[in-house]
């Protein structure tokens, strides 16, 4: 008879073997806090200009070389269940507003960091949760009067580049005047009057070769294929698209011919050509003279598209077909039928190209406001332009933010030291517990300012106590001045490092809300993971014969 072997008492006897439990503050709470910290430090160095890249080896062995917070988390599948709820909480303000993701990991880090002070000290958690929602909400209420100026017009670009640098220097340090530009080019071109601007618009094409100084904007689409038949470029072109093989259709039914003839062999081949010519003719009469196929193009069909002039181009991902049809105004077509003017779409140009050593097809409009515009990026290695095209997704988004809601606030920390001289003070008026928890809610906004510094080379301290100088003396705007020497400090209102309002509202809200949810939690209990044991891995002592 086989040992009965008790359980141990309490809460691990009502639950499977192998289940995890931890309870407490000790095991719980500063378990969680720490991992969080960890997972912030991490992000930390990577914050602001200076920032540090992180190299991020993922699960499929693809390599990044980025200091994009949104990026490195995304790859880099967090597994301990506290510090995946910062992750989301970054996610989320990536999908809220694009940019501001590393604000939300810094600041919530450093909000259980002295959370865990706190804690220490005695304080219940309740109390610390509590100050920090009232600070929040004050802070909240706050942001709206250190706004220090608005974006007056959009459509201009100048206006619009300077908004965009900002957000573009902190992944690209160098080269944000240039790409700024191409972004608000981009930008500008597709925004309409009517106000609403849709992100996708902006497409990206990659193509290696030659430094970033020779990307460019085109107003239309650009494509990394080559043209399938003899014609390479149209002008003023009238544009079939169809979603099927550019082949002719086969029948569904399976036959059997008997052919008992020499000349009976020839009519039945003849009657397949006619068949495809009388296709490829119907579209050229209809006025078409570029056909985009979403599927394969056939070598008879492609004879008779040379024969009759017609550009054929094929584009293997629906997605490129659609945004090609919104592009160019034209319908895709299910079935190989002469398309109708109204299905047809229109385009200035479409001509294929050589840039670098890959060939190109790019449909152009010559006029301003195109449905899409796309930026060519050039660029020594992938990887490199990999994080061009991430600073170029942050500069997007911010000007749709910045469509949003004008407001803007000044950067560099200048924003965040404003906001904790007035919460400390309103901390001070609180009468409760809560007045500690508020005022390291207000401590923690120097996180910061504190990284920028640190990953300048300045000593964080000494930036810090220089900020709050300027700032009691009531400078809003005084930031820190990552190319002065040292510990400098300059107005960011006239250096024009602004940030959007937008970005830091729901920053500071999603930070708070993922740290106080953290502290919320006082138990874990793991239930035993799923699945088998482990398959055997490789054949590690197996003679090389077998």
């Amino acid at each position: 008879m086989a040992l009965h072997v008790p359980k141990a008492p309490g809460f691990a006897q009502m639950l499977k073997d192998g289940a995890k439990h931890y309870s407490g503050l000790e095991e719980a709470v500063y378990r969680n806090i720490n991992a969080c910290k960890e997972l912030a430090q991490t992000t930390r160095t990577a914050y602001g200009p200076n920032g540090m890249n992180k190299m991020v080896i993922n699960h499929l062995e693809k390599l990044f070389v980025t200091n994009d917070a949104a990026t490195i988390l995304r790859e880099l599948e967090v597994q301990h269940p506290a510090a995946k709820m910062i992750v989301m909480a970054s996610h989320m303000q990536e999908q809220e507003v694009g940019d501001g993701t590393n604000f939300v990991l810094v600041f919530a880090g450093a909000l259980l960091e002295l959370a865990e002070e706190l804690l220490r000290m005695g304080l219940s958690v309740s109390e610390v949760i509590e100050g920090y929602e009232m600070a929040c909400k004050k802070t909240l209420e706050i942001l709206p009067d250190c706004v220090c100026t608005s974006a007056k017009n959009l459509h201009d670009v100048e206006e619009a580049t300077a908004m965009i640098r900002t957000a573009v220097m902190s992944k690209q340090y160098g080269n944000e005047d240039f790409l700024a530009n191409l972004i608000a080019q981009a930008c500008v071109s597709i925004y309409p009057e009517s106000g609403s601007f849709n992100v996708d618009n902006v497409r990206v094409c990659k193509i290696l070769g030659s430094g970033l100084n020779s990307s460019t904007v085109l107003h239309g689409m650009v494509f990394k294929k080559e043209a399938e038949g003899d014609v390479t470029s149209v002008k003023d072109a009238k544009i079939a698209i169809f979603s099927c093989p550019f082949d002719c259709m086969v029948t569904e039914t399976k036959g059997t011919v008997l052919i008992k003839n020499a000349s009976e062999l020839m009519d039945f081949s003849k009657g397949e050509e006619d068949m495809m010519e009388a296709q490829v003719k119907a579209i050229a009469e209809a006025g078409a003279n570029v056909v985009v196929t979403g599927g394969k193009v056939a070598d008879m069909a492609l004879h008779y598209a040379n024969k009759y002039q017609l550009m054929v181009v094929r584009l293997n991902s629906k997605w490129d077909l659609r945004r090609l049809c919104k592009t160019v105004g034209s319908v895709a077509l299910p079935r190989l039928t002469p398309p109708t003017p109204e299905e047809m779409g229109h385009c200035d140009n479409v001509y294929l190209t050589e840039v670098g050593d890959t060939q190109v097809v790019v449909f152009k409009h010559e006029k301003e406001d195109g449905a899409l515009s796309t930026l060519v990026i050039r660029g020594s290695t992938d990887n490199m332009m990999d994080d061009i095209e991430r600073a170029i997704d942050d500069g997007v988004n911010t000007f749709k933010v910045l469509v949003r809601d004008k407001r803007l606030l000044p950067g560099a920390g200048a924003i965040e030291i404003e906001l904790a001289k007035q919460i400390t003070s309103y901390g001070e008026s609180c009468p409760g517990l809560e007045q500690y928890a508020i005022k390291k809610f207000a401590e923690a906004f120097e996180a910061v300012p504190r990284s920028l510094a640190e990953n300048s080379g300045v000593k964080g301290n000494e930036l810090i106590s220089k900020l709050y100088a300027v700032h009691h003396e009531g400078n809003k705007n005084m930031g820190f001045d990552i190319e002065g020497e040292g510990a400098a400090v300059k107005d960011m209102q006239e250096a024009g490092i602004l940030e959007p309002y937008l970005v830091k509202y729901w920053a500071v809200k999603m930070a708070t809300n993922a740290a106080v949810t953290v502290l919320r939690v006082d138990q874990i209990i793991m239930a035993k993971p799923a699945g088998g044991p482990k398959a055997p891995q490789g054949k590690k002592d197996w003679d090389e014969e077998d």
